[in-house]
């Protein structure tokens, strides 16, 4: 098995000589995080123009690979789980007149929030303006957004009122009515929300919800959840929206303008 740099630099190749791709990044944990020997490889082929996935496939790489707009649509349109050489890779299809019009919409706050298996608050449509930002491109040319400076002012204000509206939910419709599953489900939507929030309003990119609470000071809120056995669960939603509102206020201080 060639060593992580030889391996690496085969596969961007490979995925760079594909019709219509212009760049390749990688990202994932083997960039931000920490990653282990087992640590899958994440890589995305930035496209313009019609890409075909049958081209990928053509490569002859085990695996499973999507059509375009397989995985949902929208911000995530599509990609693949293959082995190469023993070795587990991720690829994602970007779309670059996506991205570029996300690029556009974003220096005037303009977003979506999307649903994406596996994350619980959803997933915005400037995620792919945070790929950019975090990931390392290793073929071609790719921008390096900063965060604007509308998209944070929107962005904070979106996601604190969608947690204020799930907070009182959880607790008026839920927690008060002895629905503690639910209580506690939507509890723990809007404190994903409000780390999405506070990271928005200090201008953090984020790619996902892994690391999402620690990113935004909030890990501390599992020592809530330890033990529920006999704890009020309205309460306990009281206790981490009030938490997430101190978070949240200290974040809005970074505002521009706020001094």
């Amino acid at each position: 098995m060639p060593d992580d740099r030889v391996f690496l630099n085969h596969l961007a190749d490979a995925l760079f000589d594909l019709p219509a791709v212009e760049a390749v990044a990688l990202g994932g944990s083997r960039v931000y995080g920490d990653p282990g020997p087992e640590t899958d490889w994440d890589l995305s082929i930035y496209y313009r123009g019609a890409f075909d996935p049958d081209d990928l496939r053509a490569l002859g790489w085990p695996g499973e690979i999507s059509p375009l707009g397989g995985w949902g649509g929208g911000v995530f349109n599509g990609g693949a789980w293959l082995t190469v050489d023993g070795r587990r890779v991720d690829v994602h299809y970007r779309d670059l007149d996506d991205i570029d019009r996300i690029l556009r919409e974003s220096e005037d706050g303009i977003f979506q929030i999307e649903p994406l298996m596996f994350h619980i608050a959803g997933i915005p449509s400037y995620l792919l303006l945070a790929e950019l930002a975090e990931s390392v491109c290793l073929r071609g040319e790719l921008p390096v957004p900063d965060f604007p400076t509308a998209l944070r002012d929107r962005a904070s204000r979106t996601w604190r009122n969608r947690a204020g509206m799930l907070f009182d939910y959880a607790e008026k419709g839920h927690a008060a009515n002895g629905r503690t599953l639910q209580a506690l489900g939507l509890a723990t939507e809007a404190v994903t929300c409000v780390a999405h929030a506070v990271l928005a309003a200090k201008g953090r990119w984020v790619t996902n919800e892994k690391r999402i609470l620690g990113l935004a000071g909030l890990d501390d809120v599992d020592n809530l959840l330890q033990a529920t056995d006999g704890i009020d669960v309205s309460r306990l939603v009281r206790v981490l929206h009030d938490r997430c509102a101190r978070a949240m206020d200290d974040a809005m201080s970074c505002q521009p303008g706020s001094g």
